[in-house]
C-alpha cells in the first residue's frame, strides 16, 4: 500500500497537480509575453547578488520538477559494454553502452582521437526529434561529422540516444511521463564517465545539441556546474517551453506564483561560455533581439559578457546544418582550447558509418 501511494503522488506530481505546480508545454505564451517576461526579470534583477538569489531559485523549481534533488548524492563510475570499433582516419569510433542505474543502460557511440597527446576535452552530443528511425539521431551524417571533427579537434566525444530511440528500448516509447528526469539523469552520467576517464581534463567538458538536443544541453548546464561550455542549437526560446514531455512534461518552468522559462534556465550557464545558435524559421527567430540581449545581460552582471555569443542564420531552417555546426566549432574551440585546422578542411573527410555498423548488438 505505501508503494501504491508513493506512485499516486510521483504521477499526480508529473502532471502538475501537487503544490501548485503546472506544465508549461510548447507555444506557452505568446511572443508578445515571452518578452514582457524578460523584462519584468531584468526590471527586478539589477546586480549579480539579486540575479544569484534568483538563480538559485530557478535551479531549486528544475531539480525539484524533474525529481533530480538527489543530484549532489556521491555516485560510483559507471560501467560500460563495448560493441563494434570503427577505426577512421585520426579517430575511432567504438559503439558504447553506460550505465546509469542498474539495469538501466545509456546506448551510443563514443569517438576518441588517435594519435594525438591528452588530456582532451570531453562533449556530450544529444539529439533532438526525428520521426524516421533509418535516418535519425546519432546514426544521422550531420551527428557523425560533428562528432568526428570535434574528436579530431582533440576531444572525447559521446553521442547518445534519447529515451526510447536507437537502442534506448528500456523504456518502451520516447513518451514516457517520466522522459525528462530519465534523459537529464542519462547526460548526468555520461559526464561522470568522462570526468572519470584518464585521458580527458575535467574542467574542460562541454555540450552541445540541436531542438530536443539543445534542451538537453542547456538543462544540464543549469544544474550542472561540470559542463563548462554550452552550444544549445535552435532551442532557447523566451516563448516556445518545448514541446515533447522530455522538455516540458515536467513541472520545471512553474510552481504557484513563481514563473521561470527557458531562457532563464539557460542563463544559469553565466559566467561559463554559451554560445546561442538561432535561425529564422522557428522558435529562436527572435534570438537576436529578445533572448540574446537578455542573457548577455545577465552575463554582464558577472563583467564577462564576451563569453556569451549568438550565431544566427535567418535564413536557415530548424537544423544543425554545416554553417552552424562551423559557427559551434569556431566557439568550441576557442574556449576549450581545442586545435581548430579540423574544421578548416571541411566535413567531406568523415566517412559515414550505417546505421547497423553504429548499433549496440547486445
Amino acid at each position: 500500500m505505501k508503494h501504491l501511494i508513493v506512485s499516486i503522488v510521483s504521477i499526480l506530481f508529473i502532471y502538475g497537480y501537487v503544490a501548485g505546480q503546472e506544465l508549461c508545454v510548447g507555444n506557452y505564451w505568446t511572443e508578445a509575453q515571452g518578452k514582457a517576461h524578460l523584462d519584468s526579470v531584468l526590471s527586478q534583477v539589477r546586480t549579480k547578488a539579486q540575479w544569484k538569489a534568483r538563480s538559485k531559485a530557478i535551479r531549486r523549481q528544475v531539480l525539484t520538477g524533474t525529481g533530480l534533488s538527489d543530484l549532489q548524492k556521491k555516485r560510483s563510475v559507471p560501467l560500460l559494454k563495448t560493441g563494434k570499433v570503427h577505426e577512421r582516419d585520426g579517430y575511432r569510433v567504438t559503439n558504447l553502452a553506460i550505465e546509469c542505474t542498474p539495469g538501466s543502460w545509456i546506448t551510443g557511440n563514443l569517438y576518441e582521437p588517435v594519435g594525438q597527446a591528452g588530456p582532451f576535452a570531453g562533449i556530450l552530443c544529444p539529439h533532438g526529434h526525428w520521426s524516421d528511425p533509418s535516418d535519425y539521431g546519432r546514426y544521422r551524417p550531420d551527428m557523425q561529422k560533428r562528432c568526428a571533427v570535434l574528436c579530431r579537434m582533440g576531444a572525447v566525444v559521446f553521442a547518445y540516444d534519447m529515451v526510447g530511440y536507437g537502442d534506448n528500448k528500456q523504456v518502451p516509447k520516447h513518451e514516457d511521463p517520466l522522459a525528462l528526469q530519465i534523459q537529464t539523469r542519462n547526460s548526468i552520467r555520461v559526464v561522470d564517465y568522462l570526468v572519470n576517464r584518464p585521458d580527458v581534463d575535467p574542467k574542460r567538458i562541454a555540450m552541445t545539441g540541436a531542438s530536443g538536443g539543445g534542451t538537453q544541453s542547456f538543462i544540464l548546464t543549469a544544474i550542472d556546474d561540470r559542463i563548462a561550455v554550452s552550444v544549445p542549437c535552435v532551442q532557447v526560446s523566451a516563448h516556445f517551453f518545448g514541446g515533447c514531455v522530455c522538455e516540458s512534461g515536467m513541472p520545471i518552468h512553474k510552481n504557484g506564483s513563481f514563473q521561470t522559462n527557458n531562457v532563464e534556465i539557460a542563463a544559469l550557464a553565466a559566467p561559463r561560455p554559451m554560445l546561442l545558435i538561432s535561425d529564422g524559421a522557428d522558435w529562436t527567430k527572435n534570438t537576436p533581439v529578445v533572448e540574446f540581449p537578455f542573457i548577455r545581460m545577465i552575463y554582464k552582471l558577472y563583467g564577462c559578457e564576451s563569453r556569451v555569443e549568438n550565431a544566427h542564420f535567418a535564413d536557415e531552417k530548424h537544423d544543425y546544418g554545416f554553417n552552424k555546426r562551423q559557427a559551434a566549432y569556431r566557439f568550441l574551440a576557442k574556449h576549450l582550447k581545442l586545435n581548430a585546422d579540423p574544421m578548416l578542411t571541411g566535413e567531406e573527410w568523415v566517412k559515414i558509418l550505417t546505421t547497423d555498423d553504429l548499433r549496440m548488438t547486445d
